[in-house]
């Protein structure tokens, strides 16, 4: 029996037609498929465990698809090989994974990340913040800037996720910002380029997601719909 359930949590984050899963904890890798398994190689156990949350989930949503017994391989660029005629994102963290899809009629890319609120630690911001984000971090009070730091992190992984399904293409942390003018409360974000991407051959900026706080978590989403 698949553990994972439907999640709440990431539908808010999505429009109608995504499918969710979450698995709150770890996941047993004895559940996965063999040809998902052989992926997992030496890794350590909470490795493993962090990578079978991930699948599990993604075996919920690809069955509200009507799609059974699909093992989700890693290809080459270690982007998880959905079947034909679907879009999906998979996201694991410290005792949460989760996983989102949908037809590929409906999106042409989507992208979820989730991260724990007090991980993105001040020696990490530099590598993950433009400098105009390290000064509206530093500028904030109390725990916001954990918070908000978590976010930055949460919100370009589920954009790195999203325009990858349409440009199998690299951006770095560095290559795009938050639109600093959000409200932390909001629950919607946008991601402004800092330089020429290829995305912009597809879709002009901004690109917008959502994103939720909830139980030490932070949770964000993106998805392109359909032309």
């Amino acid at each position: 029996m698949n553990p994972a359930v439907p999640s709440p949590l990431l539908a808010s984050l999505f429009p109608a037609g995504v499918y969710t899963a979450e698995l709150r904890g770890p996941g047993d890798p004895a559940l996965l498929y063999p040809e998902e398994a052989a992926h997992l190689g030496q890794s350590v156990a909470k490795r493993a465990a962090e990578f079978a949350a991930g699948r599990l989930c993604a075996r919920a949503v690809m069955a509200e698809l009507g799609i059974a017994d699909f093992p989700l391989r890693v290809g080459g660029d270690r982007r998880p090989l959905w079947p034909a005629g679907v879009v999906g994102s998979i996201t694991h963290t410290h005792g949460f994974g989760a996983a989102v899809a949908a037809p590929d009629t409906r999106f042409r890319a989507i992208g979820v990340d989730a991260e724990v609120v007090g991980r993105v630690r001040e020696a990490l911001w530099p590598k993950i913040c433009a400098p105009q984000e390290l000064t509206w971090l530093a500028a904030q009070r109390g725990g916001a800037a954990e918070r908000l730091a978590a976010l930055v992190f949460s919100a370009k992984e589920a954009f790195y996720k999203c325009q990858y399904g349409l440009t199998q293409g690299w951006v770095g942390f560095h290559d795009v910002m938050l639109d600093l003018a959000l409200d932390p409360d909001g629950g919607r974000f946008s991601v402004l380029p800092l330089k020429p991407l290829q995305l912009q051959q597809e879709l002009q900026p901004p690109w917008e997601g959502r994103f939720h706080f909830e139980q030490g978590l932070v949770v964000s989403g993106m998805a392109f719909a359909a032309q």
